[in-house]
Parts: structure tokens; C-alpha cells; sequence
């Protein structure tokens, strides 16, 4: 496949890469300029007091954020050029720096599983992680990746209390992300992953990827652009993929371990700007 060279090639070159590591992390309290490596609560809320509601991380394309709240959806922040942004940008840049070239919030989340979050199923209904005993986010910076991880602790499933891990990877010369989900308990259990959409976004179902393309109804931005967003998976993984009125659901077979790759782009990419190119980047993955 298409990312094991990729990775392979970022594995030959990490003496090159090491010296410009195109990945970055962001972890901070609300009007604090100091980056944590790990913040925890009891209440598994803190959605409002930290800066962009959670972790992030960035590659050269794009960045991504874990609300810390019962959603543990995956928000995406949108780029018009290859480069890092997150530390001057802090997910919101100015109606100045947007005009100049610079990413911004174009996609909207609501209460959805984003772009590739995580979930339980317990054969009938969604479950959120959600309540928990303790939630903690952490991120770490290596020397071609970046990740970010959310451990939510003691969330009820199936008259059981368990702890599921979540881990986004950021790599250096690869536009994909890694999203992958660990059940931290004795028995295998069934996540439920996916990819939002919006009455103005097309959708398209492949073999082994879903994507959507065009505007969200998102009212950070200093204005609006069609953007493209795709979850890749293995079918093998999953027992059933629902289309639901805002997402599409994948269901997992039972397992203790979940792998997918998601990615975005915009029709202000230098590459992948539209539809039909974006979906063609995806078949070849």
C-alpha cells in the first residue's frame, strides 16, 4: 500500500527529516502560553477550559484536535499552504492572516464522531466515553511524528467498567494521519468510528474509504471554503458501515485493537482541490 512506502521512505530519510520535523503539538490551558505534556480530570469534561477544547497536533497539511469532553471527536483544521501553524495560529488565526494565506476552523464537528473519533457499540446504541472515572490528554513530540492520546478511564459497557486509550499520529512527508483505539480491559469490545457530513457536502463510499467534500456550516472562519475530508479503513475490521442522518457509523468486529487513517484537504490545496482528485488520492491509498 501506498502509506507503508510512505512510512518506509520517512524511515530511510529520518536524518533528513529529523532536522525540520514538520509535526507539532499543542497542549495548553486557556490564556496560558505554556504547553503541557498531559492534563487530567476527574469530571472528563474540560472542554471549555482549554486552549482549542483539547490536544492537537499538525503535519505540513493539516492539523487535528480531540475535544475533552463525552464527544472525543476529531476536529480538523484546514491549510491553504505546506507548512506548521499551530504555534502561532493557536487553531484561530486572524481574518488578516486567513486573507494572507493561512489555515483556519473549516470544519464542523457538532456532536458527530468528526473525522475518524471514537466510540463504543453495544450492539444497539452508540456509547460516548462518557461518564468516566478520569480523562487525560497527553502529546508528544518525536523526532519525524507527533501524536496526541486521550485515556478515558472507567466508562460502563455491557455491565462493565473499562478503559479505552485513543492515539492520533502526525507524520513528517505523510499527509495521512493515523487514528488508532485500544480497550484496556479483559475482554475484546466493538468501537464505533466514522466521518461526519452536512446537507451541502457530497459523499462518496469506496471499497475501503468514505469522503465528503465541500462547505460546512462553520461560523469561525473568516470565510468558507468546499473542503475534503476521508476516513480509510479495513473492511475486515468492520461488521457493518450505517449512513445515519449525520455520519456515516463504522462498527467494528469484536477487538481490542482498531487502526484507521484519515486525512483532509481543501479546494485551496496546491495538490488535492477538488472532489474528483481528492477521491483519486484516496483510491490509491
Amino acid at each position: 500500500m501506498k502509506y507503508l512506502l510512505n512510512l518506509c521512505l520517512a524511515v530511510v530519510t529520518s536524518g533528513l527529516v529529523a532536522a525540520q520535523n514538520l509535526t507539532d503539538i499543542s497542549l495548553k490551558w486557556k490564556n496560558s502560553d505554556k504547553q503541557e505534556t498531559s492534563i487530567s480530570s476527574e469530571t472528563g469534561n474540560l472542554y471549555n477550559q482549554l486552549s482549542h477544547h483539547g490536544p492537537a497536533v499538525e503535519n505540513e497539511w493539516m492539523g487535528l484536535r480531540i475535544y475533552f469532553d463525552y464527544k472525543c471527536a476529531i476536529d480538523v483544521y484546514n491549510k491553504t499552504n505546506v507548512r506548521l501553524e499551530l504555534a502561532e495560529a493557536q487553531w484561530y488565526p486572524t481574518p488578516e492572516q486567513q486573507q494572507n494565506g493561512w489555515g483556519a476552523d473549516q470544519y464542523k464537528v457538532s456532536n458527530t464522531v468528526g473525522l475518524g473519533g471514537v466510540r463504543l457499540w453495544d450492539g444497539e446504541d452508540v456509547i460516548y466515553l462518557e461518564p468516566v472515572r478520569k480523562r487525560t490528554a497527553r502529546v508528544v513530540k518525536e523526532a519525524t511524528i507527533s501524536y496526541m492520546e486521550m485515556l478515558s478511564e472507567g466508562v460502563p459497557y455491557k455491565g462493565d467498567s473499562i478503559d479505552i486509550l485513543m492515539r492520533v499520529t502526525v507524520f513528517s512527508g505523510i499527509r495521512e494521519a493515523k487514528v488508532e483505539s485500544f480497550a484496556l480491559c479483559n475482554k475484546p469490545v466493538q468501537f464505533l468510528t466514522g466521518i461526519n457530513y452536512h446537507k451541502d457536502t457530497q459523499t462518496k463510499q469506496g471499497d475501503n474509504y468514505i469522503c465528503t467534500w465541500g462547505v460546512h456550516p462553520e461560523d469561525v472562519a473568516a470565510f468558507q471554503l468546499a473542503i475534503g475530508a476521508g476516513i480509510i479503513y479495513n473492511p475486515d475490521d468492520f461488521e457493518q458501515v450505517k449512513k445515519s442522518e449525520k455520519e456515516y457509523q463504522l462498527i467494528s468486529k469484536p477487538a481490542k485493537y482498531l487502526k484507521t487513517w484519515i486525512s483532509s484537504a481543501s479546494e485551496r490545496d496546491q495538490d488535492l482541490n477538488s472532489m474528483e482528485k481528492f477521491i483519486e488520492y484516496l483510491e490509491s491509498f
